[in-house]
C-alpha cells in the first residue's frame, strides 16, 4: 500500500499482507486492530468478566491481594487479518509507519 492512498476522516479496511518481524510493528499494527468497536466491546466484557470472576483474592501478609488473570489478545497481527478503522488525522502517521505490512481493501 502506498502512504499516499491513506485518507483521513474516512471509514478504510486494511488487511495484513505478511506477518511483520519486527515486535514495534506488530504491536502498531495491533494497536491499530483493536480501534475496531468490536473488539473494544470484546475487551471491555472480558475486563468485567476477569473482574467479578477470573481473579482470585487471598490473604497475603494480612492483607487481600489480587493474583491478576492475564489480558485476552482479541487481535493478531498474521497474516491474512483484516480490519475496517475510521482514520483520523492522529493515526494517520501510524499507518504510514506500518503501510508496507498492509494493503487497503
Amino acid at each position: 500500500m502506498s502512504p499516499d492512498t491513506i485518507v483521513p476522516n474516512s471509514t478504510m479496511t486494511f488487511t495484513v499482507t505478511e506477518s511483520p518481524t519486527r515486535t514495534a510493528t506488530t504491536k502498531t499494527i495491533e494497536r491499530l486492530m483493536g480501534m475496531q468497536t468490536h473488539i473494544q466491546r470484546g475487551r471491555s466484557k472480558l475486563a468485567t468478566r476477569r473482574r467479578l470472576k477470573d481473579n482470585v483474592t487471598y490473604v497475603r501478609a494480612g492483607r487481600p491481594w489480587v493474583n491478576r488473570k492475564r489480558l485476552t489478545k482479541l487481535a493478531r497481527a498474521e497474516k491474512g487479518a483484516t480490519f475496517s478503522i475510521h482514520v483520523t488525522p492522529q493515526i494517520v502517521d501510524d499507518l504510514r509507519s506500518v503501510a508496507s505490512w498492509l494493503e487497503t481493501a
